[in-house]
């Protein structure tokens, strides 16, 4: 019986670590907002079916090598644009877990329309069929502000000049920059075609809606058509974190602070040191209750299996004998 709770105890701490890094590892993928066209594919040949099948597949194919890839697919008369991009701090891994989920959400949240786009809290995707009415790249299409306000506490001041920083700082990051100023984390990124200059008047409109917006919100975040803004008030300060980043890739690399709350590469490694040094403590526990009741039992010249890890458990202080145990309850 005392074996079975240990075994039962230890296994029940390794599960939960691996859940954890099973949360940490798929944040990166949380629906943020999806746009959808109105319209629906006319296709009685299965011609446009079959384009965005093929463009959707070489989306997917090339995500395990960069982090932004444009293709267009289709004869003249089902020409289907697409792209993909992760944000600028996932790996090639990550960023491939996260753009394989695109395709299926795509279906399933928008159907055969002529445009969709999803957006993921670590990546997203967008397509749409040749002559599709184009929209300025200024254009607002989702905004979210926290609920909790901080006003009158010198806040906002803090967080304009870490925009500030952060817009010199998304150029010379040729597309994606992120960073903390005094408890803020601020990211930044534009689509990986856009040019330093254009990127850089692109993040401001962002980064001047975020200000009218969220007004005096600890967190916020702007899309607009190409790019996007994310800021974040800690009062305690900014967890430290690893970044999850490898080499940059064109169009979203450069210099970066992970964001604690989407650091996911470095806190899997973490959350796995964790569960390796817990599985070699209940290891080394169990050596010890191993060699302690070997030396009891050695005067008796037998010993039971069992006995080895008969354990007491009890609220308070306990007396163990042989084969019993005898707990103070008071």
């Amino acid at each position: 019986m005392g074996l079975s709770i240990s075994l039962l105890f230890l296994m029940s701490l390794l599960f939960s670590d691996l859940n954890v890094i099973q949360s940490a590892t798929t944040e990166y993928t949380t629906l943020i907002y999806k746009g959808c066209a109105k319209q629906q594919f006319s296709d009685p040949s299965g011609l446009y079916s079959q384009a965005l099948s093929a463009m959707f597949g070489s989306l997917v194919t090339q995500s395990t090598k960069t982090r932004f890839y444009k293709t267009t697919t289709g004869t003249s008369q089902t020409t289907i644009t697409g792209l993909f991009q992760c944000r600028g701090d996932l790996t090639n891994h990550d960023c491939y877990n996260c753009v394989s989920r695109l395709p299926v959400l795509s279906d399933k949240l928008c159907g055969k329309t002529i445009a969709s786009r999803v957006q993921l809290s670590g990546c997203y995707l967008l397509y749409e069929v040749a002559g599709f009415s184009q929209i300025s790249g200024m254009e607002m299409l989702f905004k979210t502000c926290g609920k909790n306000n901080i006003a009158g506490t010198g806040f906002e001041e803090r967080r304009d000049t870490a925009f500030g920083v952060m817009q010199n700082g998304v150029v010379s990051g040729h597309g994606f920059y992120a960073t903390t100023y005094e408890s803020v984390y601020v990211l930044g990124q534009c689509e990986g075609d856009v040019g330093d200059s254009d990127c850089s008047g692109c993040v401001k409109n962002a980064l001047e809606k975020a200000q009218v917006e969220c007004g005096s919100a600890i967190s916020g975040q702007i899309y607009l058509h190409k790019c996007f803004i994310a800021y974040s008030y800690y009062p305690n300060g900014v967890p430290r974190r690893s970044s999850s980043s490898s080499s940059s890739s064109s169009g979203s690399g450069g210099s970066s602070s992970s964001d604690p709350s989407s650091s996911t590469g470095a806190t899997g490694k973490t959350v796995a040191i964790i569960v390796g040094g817990a599985a070699g403590v209940g290891f080394l526990v169990i050596c010890l209750l191993f060699a302690k009741n070997l030396m009891k039992k050695k005067h008796d010249g037998t010993f039971s299996l069992l006995a080895l890890f008969h354990t007491c458990i009890c609220k308070h202080a306990y007396i163990q004998t042989t084969n019993t145990c005898t707990c103070d309850e008071e």
